[in-house]
């Protein structure tokens, strides 16, 4: 074994740690940055909804594709080739988007850094969990401090900039991608646990198990079916190949995957609807109520947040000693925040909408590093390949679950027109609104073309009764956080009923 690939038991070089946390903090840049120049790209290039939407979706999926990709060979390559690609991928993405001159440009230019976000979560969180086996779930929320600290940071740049051409925003993203390269690149890496202890390929395969195959496999072919080709009933289509990969996995691997492990990937498929997808709903949402406490500017909200959960990922430690070292305490807590803060948010005015944000943004804040800590505390034999296809898995989900949210606003919109019409004997829904076909079926949605002619008085009454339904909505949406809660109550009661929770340890028994 050389050099690069000696392991501590629970010690990490901080120049390592603090370089891939700032790489955590370029994949936020990334993100941030894109949702506040994509309105300059419509613009600029002239795109459609539909392509705007596209953007949209392929800053999603590649992630996931990366993230589990890499998690299959990691270990046998190592962490130091993989960081290398994904800075590759960091600069790249970043010329392209700077240079771009056409759609297909910046379709390619959001898919490499999205390409690029996926790498970075593959080597970043098992490098973390290697060196800090004793400590994983303070150490990876401290690590996940860059994904809100960047977007906070991001946010205030891009507010402060918005005079700014959107190239040189986009620019801006340069700066932490050289920074990580120059802190990583000279460093000697860890191996994983698994490698440590002496597990075997085949072993951590068999941990993510045949079932983990089949929920990889399907969310990969509904985002491919739906989202790239718009096939109908892509639901049922995509079971075709997912149960053919997931069988043939459990009878190669002589397993069904980690009971554990495939519970906290189907959790994750919520939990990031939660964290990642009301979030850009919201934002926009409370812009009126927002200008009325005298702030302009909406995208102060998540700002404010984020930053709430940076300060908060770096308590870890002592924040999870209040709750016996258990992840499953901390998490189930969280959600019940969660709930309670989305629920106020759907009807809170003034003052009150600061505070029912305070309770979403504490409730979110340990949902994605204690998911990963969890999993690897109880999975380890799984390595890289458990620890990130959980974030890989969420991040898929995610596709689909904020088709979802926007079918809750879509139906509660229609539902709220439909009863403003019967109030007033007006015709409102039928005049300005559309039925479409999507992944959940048929529904209506307002029919911008007809709304951009309307008169001033039928725009307002649409605008307030869509924003007040789109409010409303978001009691619809604590069923997630709702889930996830029974989710973790589940999981403190077995961990009870076992003596209490404790982290598995891989030792020589596990080379058998």
């Amino acid at each position: 074994m050389n050099a690069e690939n000696k392991s501590s038991s629970n010690t990490l070089d901080p120049v390592l740690f603090w370089g891939c946390f700032i790489a955590l903090v370029t994949c936020a840049f990334g993100f941030i940055v894109r949702t506040q120049v994509i309105g300059d790209w419509q613009t600029e290039l002239n795109l459609s909804n539909t392509q705007v939407g596209e953007l949209n979706g392929v800053g999603f999926w590649p992630f996931a594709f990366s993230i589990i990709i890499f998690s299959l060979f990691i270990d046998k390559v190592g962490y130091k080739p993989v960081a290398i690609f994904g800075f590759i991928c960091h600069a790249l993405s970043t010329v392209i988007l700077i240079t771009a001159k056409s759609y297909e440009m910046l379709y390619l230019g959001t898919f490499i850094f999205a390409l690029s976000n996926g790498t970075v979560e593959a080597y970043i969180n098992p490098v973390v969990a290697a060196a800090k086996s004793k400590e994983k779930g303070k150490w990876l929320s401290i690590l996940h401090a860059g994904w809100p600290g960047g977007s906070a940071l991001a946010g205030v740049i891009a507010i402060m900039m918005s005079d700014v051409s959107w190239q040189t925003r986009v620019a801006i993203t340069f700066i932490p991608t050289i920074i990580y390269g120059i802190m990583l690149f000279p460093k000697k890496f860890p191996i994983s646990e698994r490698v440590a202890a002496g597990v075997s390929h085949k072993d951590m395969l068999r941990d993510f198990g045949g079932i983990g195959f089949f929920i990889a496999t399907y969310l990969v072919a509904l985002q491919v079916l739906n989202g790239i080709f718009q096939i109908e009933n892509a639901f049922l289509w995509s079971l075709l190949p997912s149960i053919l990969v997931g069988a043939g996995m459990t009878v190669v691997l002589g397993g069904a995957g980690h009971p554990v492990g495939i519970l906290l990937m189907i959790i994750m498929l919520p939990l990031a609807t939660t964290e990642l997808g009301i979030d850009s709903w919201v934002t926009p949402l409370m812009g009126p109520a927002m200008q009325d406490l005298g702030i302009q500017n909406a995208g102060w909200l998540l700002v404010y947040t984020m930053v709430i959960m940076t300060v908060l990922r770096f308590m870890a430690g002592p924040i999870l000693a209040l709750f016996k070292d258990n992840p499953f305490n901390l998490l189930a807590f969280s959600a019940a925040l969660a709930i309670v803060g989305l629920f106020a948010l759907s009807s809170a005015t003034g003052m009150m909408i600061l505070v029912a944000a305070t309770l979403y943004g504490v409730g979110k804040t340990f949902f994605w590093p204690m998911m990963l800590a969890a999993g690897n505390e109880q999975c380890p034999k799984g390595g890289a390949m458990t620890l990130n296809t959980i974030g890989g898995v969420g991040m898929l989900g995610l596709s689909v679950g904020m088709v979802f949210l926007g079918a809750i606003q879509d139906d509660k919109i229609s539902a709220d027109l439909g009863a403003y019409d019967k109030a007033n004997q007006s015709n409102l829904i039928e005049s300005y609104t559309i039925q479409k076909e999507g992944l959940f079926g048929t529904y209506r949605s307002i029919d911008q073309e007809k709304l951009n002619s309307a008169n001033e008085a039928d725009k307002k009454t649409i605008d307030d009764v869509t924003a007040q339904a789109k409010k409303a909505a978001l009691k619809t949406s604590t069923v997630f956080p709702i889930i996830m809660l029974i989710a973790y109550l589940i999981f403190i009661f077995y961990y009870k009923s076992r003596g209490g929770y404790k982290p598995v340890e891989l030792n020589t028994a596990d080379m058998q």
